[in-house]
């Protein structure tokens, strides 16, 4: 059975970010240029930190593409980390290169560092922030670019975009809502949403609860830092069941819908209507104007540690969202459809 697979590595301030992803066709045209599309994206939206001045964000493959086309071996990618020309001391690997610079005992309320530091006994959060960073989400947002480049081939297509900036619902209005939490030394969260077109009929199951499509992608959306809350569809709080549920209707012999409150999906499998996918991201938890906190070391109250941080980044988790969405896509048509080519792919797909 084929599977869309795949592991990363790397830190926030660390060389490089790596991927590996298994399971892609043969035949599969990589075009370099919409990836670093993709990654750029990421890196875009009012309210981003100063990081964003710093990267810019490029791919390298190293494997598994040659002359622009998969050729089924495991296909590695690389984002390095341009940041690390300041950091090749600090996150040596070598253990004469151990230092205190940038350690930091003080947890920062919403962040892993205490849950972290507990769990991995790690006296220096540093070695919790490192790879609890979204900073990670730039290799994903690669892998689900390549992810996307299987889907086109399908002419599956997705889009994202940012619904609400705070308690603000306007988009003409969401660099004011910005600006206010900045000159308060505060951070601001929102909504967005995801949707793909072109989707057949029954990925996912119903036979086991891992297998539902809805399950999975709530998994990978609600996994991305910083997102607290998912939604498929229309939320049915204070519906009834007959205004809720998509009425089938035949047109011409095909099953057709005039409402799609589902979100595409009913009974963990998709039913062919447009996947809409609804986020909700936290305000990010690092503040100019600390909160307050314990030092680990002494374990006396003070203020938050401070790092290098966004004032609001809805609109680079919608991306990371869209991408992430991709893979599941990706996995699933791999699943029911199989193809160790994407010609056979597309064969056993268009017999649907």
């Amino acid at each position: 059975m084929n599977k869309f697979r795949f592991l990363t590595a790397g830190e926030s301030h660390g060389k490089c970010l790596t991927a590996i992803i298994e399971g892609m066709p043969s035949g599969v045209a990589v075009d370099v240029d919409f990836i670093n599309s993709e990654l750029k994206r990421r890196q875009q939206g009012y309210g981003r930190g100063e990081r964003m001045k710093i990267e810019t964000d490029t791919v390298e493959i190293t494997s598994g593409v040659r002359f622009g086309k998969t050729i089924c071996s495991p296909i590695t990618l690389v984002v390095k980390n341009r940041d690390f020309e300041s950091w090749q001391k600090i996150m040596s690997a070598a253990p004469e290169d151990i230092t205190d610079e940038k350690s930091f005992s003080t947890y920062r309320p919403g962040h892993a560092d205490y849950a972290g530091s507990v769990k991995y006994a790690q006296q220096d959060l540093r070695n919790i922030l490192e790879r609890s960073s979204a900073r990670k989400t730039a290799i994903e947002t690669a892998v689900g670019a390549v992810a996307k480049l299987l889907l086109k081939e399908l002419n599956i297509e997705g889009s994202s975009r940012v619904l609400q900036i705070g308690s603000c619902c306007c988009p003409d209005n969401f660099k004011d809502e910005v600006e206010t939490m900045r000159g308060k030394g505060n951070t601001v969260g929102g909504k967005f949403v995801v949707k793909y077109q072109g989707l057949p009929v029954g990925l996912g199951s119903h036979v086991h609860w891992d297998r539902g499509i809805d399950g999975r992608l709530a998994q990978a959306i609600m996994s991305i830092p910083a997102v607290k809350v998912v939604e498929i569809g229309t939320n049915p709080a204070g519906y009834t069941g007959s205004d809720y549920h998509d009425e089938i209707y035949l047109n011409n012999g095909e099953i057709t819908r005039q409402t799609n409150n589902a979100g595409g999906i009913e009974g963990g499998m998709t039913n062919g209507e447009e996947l809409v996918v609804y986020g909700v991201m936290k305000p990010i938890p690092t503040m100019r104007k600390p909160l307050k906190t314990v030092d680990s070391k002494t374990m006396e109250e003070t203020e938050a540690h401070f790092e290098r941080s966004d004032v609001c980044a809805v609109e680079a988790c919608a991306v990371v969202a869209e991408a992430r969405t991709a893979w599941i896509l990706a996995d699933e048509i791999l699943i029911k459809f199989g193809g160790d080519s994407i010609d056979e792919l597309k064969h056993n797909y268009h017999r649907k």
